[in-house]
């Protein structure tokens, strides 16, 4: 699905990540954890093609050359990024931009454009298995959303675009326990076989309910440690300075 190697990536004459390995075959769920600072953004940043960083080193996904595909064809060939703090656009309906993304994606794939209705029945039934209510869907982008709404319609998009790739970019920030519990619940019901996960986050208490196959610790732009749930569970009670 997606294979890093000695990525290298600065901003503004910053080096942030130092020589970034990682390989993420179909169906796994991988977690990158670290201090601030330490590169967990600006990886997700690279992956979904913002601009601005200067970045050497190989990224492949599917067989491709991620430096070679454009923000947008990214998006058409699946991957997809949830961030750690949406965006509000004013002005912009929430299910009229949900439409037209999954149809730019559905158009790049050479499937048929979705009409109103069908469209309809597909996003009601998404946001009744992420409990949101129907009138979010009427309102503007993410404006006077709060931050659990902001982060139930990431995954609503994330569940309505059904991507290969999904990269999670501290999606628990700011949330409650209930609205944790349902964004993971979204995650979980998406998993499988096809799809493969890239979970980014400071705590362990997402992955009580996100459960990951593999948790890498990223310091100083670099993986200096990776092993299995067990080893967020000792990060938790030793702290970053602790592993070794």
């Amino acid at each position: 699905m997606l294979e890093i190697k000695n990525l290298k990536a600065s901003i503004n004459n910053k080096d942030i990540l130092k020589g970034f390995s990682l390989k993420i075959l179909p169906g796994e769920v991988h977690a990158i954890m670290g201090p601030n600072g330490s590169g967990k953004s600006t990886l997700a940043n690279v992956l979904s093609g913002k601009e601005g960083y200067k970045i050497s080193g190989d990224l492949i996904y599917q067989g491709n050359r991620l430096d070679e595909i454009s923000i947008d064809e990214r998006a058409q060939k699946g991957i997809f990024l949830a961030f750690q703090y949406p965006t509000e656009i004013p002005g912009v309906n929430t299910s009229n931009f949900l439409r037209t993304s999954l149809n730019k994606v559905r158009k790049a794939q050479g499937k048929k454009e979705l009409d109103a209705l069908s469209f309809l029945k597909i996003v009601k039934e998404k946001s009744k298995e992420l409990g949101m209510d129907e009138k979010m869907l009427s309102r503007q982008l993410n404006v006077g959303f709060s931050g659990g709404e902001k982060k139930k319609n990431e995954i609503l998009q994330m569940k309505i675009l059904d991507p290969n790739l999904i990269i999670l970019d501290e999606t628990d920030s700011g949330l409650d326990i209930d609205a944790l519990k349902t964004v993971a619940e979204g995650v979980n019901s998406s998993r499988d076989s096809k799809k493969s996960f890239l979970v980014i986050t400071h705590y362990q208490r997402l992955l009580n309910f996100i459960k990951p196959d593999f948790v890498h610790i990223l310091s100083d732009g670099k993986i200096i440690k990776s092993g299995t749930k067990e080893l967020a569970i000792e990060l938790e009670k030793t702290g970053y300075k602790g592993i070794n």
